[in-house]
């Protein structure tokens, strides 16, 4: 099914060639699933997006308006992926910001990524990546443009019993997967990464700290994933999703990485449609 896309309100698929996002990455997304026309983590979506304009210093973008869009590019769809894109706008050339700034907004819809069942019963199988995060404490936790990090850790493989990679810094520190965060069973104690210095803060990944009081942001070794007795990705598109392997040692999905599953069903999404 082809995409759907509004720019600036509009129906188009070009962007202009000087538009900052193009030229320098310079802009943020945010990837919002819709079941029905409900998005359940809208308000999460909005709120890092809210952040990240803040931070990046781009004129941040009116909700009501992106809710009205987001409807508008998935209406008849029952399942769907809205992506919206914001960036600094045009301007000459340079890195300085320019003097008057008009964000380039696009909102478009696609079809959810086609997901095996058995994925959410049984695993799925990752590797660690050689290609190490840049620590960026002003960047981290937004959704920026740039995902080159993730795009050449991605390259790193093609087997398609991968299905991720784990990503750490230049520490050794472990921070997320390519395109999800990683949480971890540790004796007991649900422990995710944290991210003040790289990697993306997710909704999905915020969702399960708020339902987890328990839950424990830290730092993370791979010796502790290796000894792990539960591993399992959250996606604000994929849901959460359990590991069953990492660099060939087995792990299996635990009570807490049920209990989520469920939770994730509570909020309208399908464990068969919920890529």
């Amino acid at each position: 099914m082809p995409a759907r896309i509004l720019v600036d309100g509009e129906a188009a698929q070009q962007v202009s060639v000087l538009d900052r996002g193009l030229a320098y990455g310079d802009g943020l997304f945010e990837s919002i699933r819709l079941v029905g026309g409900v998005a359940p983590l809208w308000s999460r979506h909005m709120q890092r997006l809210a952040d990240g304009c803040a931070r990046l210093r781009i004129p941040a973008a009116d909700p009501q308006q992106l809710w009205r869009e987001a409807l508008q590019v998935s209406e008849g769809m029952p399942q769907s992926v809205v992506r919206i894109t914001l960036s600094r706008g045009q301007g000459e050339r340079g890195y300085a910001l320019p003097v008057h700034v008009r964000p380039t907004r696009v909102v478009a819809a696609f079809a959810p990524p086609q997901v095996d069942p058995n994925v959410y019963s049984e695993g799925v199988c990752m590797r660690v990546c050689t290609i190490r995060l840049a620590e960026q404490p002003l960047l981290a936790g937004i959704k920026h443009l740039n995902r080159l990090e993730q795009v050449m850790a991605r390259a790193e493989w093609d087997d398609p019993a991968i299905a991720e990679g784990v990503l750490l810094d230049s520490h050794e520190r472990v921070i997320s997967a390519t395109m999800a965060n990683l949480f971890a069973v540790i004796d007991g104690q649900l422990l995710t990464p944290s991210l003040d210095r790289c990697g993306v803060a997710g909704v999905a990944r915020a969702e399960v700290l708020a339902c987890c009081s328990e839950a424990r942001v830290g730092e993370m070794t791979l010796a502790m994933l290796h000894a792990a007795d539960e591993l399992f990705l959250s996606s604000s598109v994929r849901g959460i999703v359990p590991v069953r392997s990492l660099d060939g040692r087995d792990h299996r999905p635990g009570a807490l990485t049920r209990r989520l599953q469920q939770h994730w069903q509570d909020q309208g999404f399908t464990m068969e449609q919920a890529g």
